[in-house]
């Protein structure tokens, strides 16, 4: 049995962030109905490359264990579609534009459904950000993520990844499963509302946080941490790495391994707030002693220890090391490699049931 065995979803989502919270709750069970546009579908089944059979692997990787169905809901037909298909449902996940369910009458006022839990996702509320398009890049810019992102001040950079969209589908997520909850408790479903804008200041924590709390606006800085050190990517002898020092105590090890013990008792460098103060001429130390062996020397010497450290792998590379962690980081299913799930339960586990849905003319 899974958690969600029994729970349907009637999926109105497009592109990332809506559908990797619905596919996180189909993973847990949830028979998932994907509403998808006649002919055309998804936009992210054009987003390519790669492509793996036809089929961008963008689309894949975050729509399985879903069924798709065709639906125009610029058509009374297709309205009447969607309304017998939110009917038979528990959850309504839908990220269109703010206004555009409700031009349909398919919002949550207009259901009238007092035990359906309806999630709704913008870019920027439904307020006076409704016309603000929503997507991933322009809120790393206007929320503050590329000013403390980026090699040096003045060049920030966006991350590798549609960060905020993924973040704000498992906050997405977190709150379906909150209303389901309520739900099953009191009979009664409820409105969710996430827009990425929120959602980037919340999980920027302690660099917002420092904000709020104390009036502190971060900067670049590259790959430093602005309360810790050392904690930075270094060079090796081969490839760069990364030392994650979170304390006195691996600092000393660091220093003993690197054959500079004195280095920990320096006033300079014998507290966390001192080697922050002091991270240029610290950087520079440590950088003399790791160019002397590979970063694999370095992984498997410190680590034993207790000091936190590591080369920069690429994705091939990481998957290899979570093989080497028996951690399974893929899936198969129909023959398609996918990304697990990370989520592992002792009673009722994640499943992989359905491949994502081919697009249909229908």
């Amino acid at each position: 049995m899974s958690s969600l065995e029994g729970v349907v979803i009637a999926d109105f989502s497009r592109v990332l962030a809506a559908p990797y919270a619905t596919m996180m709750l189909g993973d847990l069970g949830a028979e998932v109905i994907k509403v998808e546009q006649p002919g055309r579908g998804d936009e992210t089944r054009t987003w390519g490359p790669p492509h793996v059979n036809g089929e961008a692997t963008y689309f894949l990787s975050v729509n399985r264990n879903k069924r798709s169905v065709f639906i125009d809901l610029g058509t009374d037909e297709g309205v009447a579609q969607a309304r017998e298909l939110i009917a038979r449902a528990d959850v309504v996940v839908e990220n269109f534009k703010p206004g555009t369910m409700k031009k349909f009458g398919l919002d949550f006022e207009s259901l009238g459904r007092s035990d359906l839990v309806y999630c709704s996702i913008s870019g920027f509320g439904s307020g006076k950000g409704a016309d603000l398009p929503g997507y991933d890049l322009l809120v790393q810019a206007v929320g503050g993520l590329m000013s403390v992102t980026g090699a040096r001040p003045g060049e920030p950079v966006k991350t590798g990844v549609a960060l905020v969209d993924v973040l704000t589908g498992l906050h997405a997520t977190i709150g379906i499963l909150a209303a389901l909850r309520h739900r099953d408790a009191t009979g009664h479903g409820q409105l969710v509302e996430l827009d990425l804008l929120s959602v980037l200041l919340s999980s920027m924590v302690n660099q917002s946080g420092g904000y709020a709390l104390a009036g502190s606006v971060p900067g670049i800085m590259g790959n430093r941490h602005p309360s810790i050190a050392p904690y930075e990517v270094f060079p090796s002898a081969d490839q760069p790495m990364v030392l994650a020092v979170g304390n006195d105590r691996q600092f000393k090890r660091l220093c003993s391994v690197l054959g500079i013990p004195e280095l920990a008792t320096n006033p300079l460098y014998d507290t966390n707030s001192a080697r922050v103060a002091n991270v240029d001429s610290l950087f520079s130390a440590l950088s003399e002693r790791l160019r002397t062996r590979p970063a694999r020397h370095w992984f498997e010497t410190l680590t034993p220890l207790g000091v936190p450290c590591g080369p920069v792998n690429d994705i091939a590379a990481a998957f290899a090391l979570a093989e080497s962690l028996d951690l399974s980081p893929t899936a198969t299913i129909d023959g398609l490699s996918f990304v697990a799930n990370p989520i592992r339960m002792s009673e009722t586990p994640v499943s992989y049931r359905l491949r994502p849905p081919q697009l249909r003319s229908e």
